[in-house]
């Protein structure tokens, strides 16, 4: 198992995301999946907020430079590539998005990694985390 393979973590409430509060595309990412999640399934945690630090900790993120995301799915948490497919293999309609799965990962996570490695510089960053619109301020932790 490597350092990025899908962890137990029947602790956490299941749909969790964990993200960079700070980061456009992260924040952008939020946005469409809660506009593509008609049934509220998921739950956003900003890697900046003292919960998500303490999680990011816990399953080796560094919050201050955060490598991944990750998703806590059934039980299990799961970072970089596997952690948008399961996401995108959650959603109704964008089960396609399953069959990514069967590409290594070995594959996947270097084009991860080369977004994720250069979104400040392609997308931008915040000052500040976002800021969930009343209707959907349940939603965050």
């Amino acid at each position: 198992m490597t350092r990025w393979s899908p962890q137990p973590a029947p602790d956490e409430p299941d749909g969790l995301i964990l993200f960079d509060g700070v980061c456009v595309f992260c924040s952008r990412w939020v946005r469409w999946v809660i506009d593509h999640d008609p049934d509220g399934r998921f739950r956003f945690l900003p890697i900046q907020s003292e919960r998500g630090r303490a999680l990011a900790a816990r399953f080796g993120i560094d919050p201050e430079t955060p490598q991944t995301n990750a998703v806590v799915l059934n039980g299990r948490i799961h970072f970089k590539s596997d952690a948008a497919l399961t996401v995108l293999g959650a959603l109704p309609g964008m089960g396609v998005f399953r069959g990514l799965k069967l590409v290594p990962r070995l594959l996947r996570n270097p084009v991860y990694d080369l977004i994720a490695g250069n979104r400040y510089a392609l997308f931008g960053r915040t000052d500040a985390c976002m800021i969930p619109s009343p209707d959907d301020r349940e939603r965050f932790l």
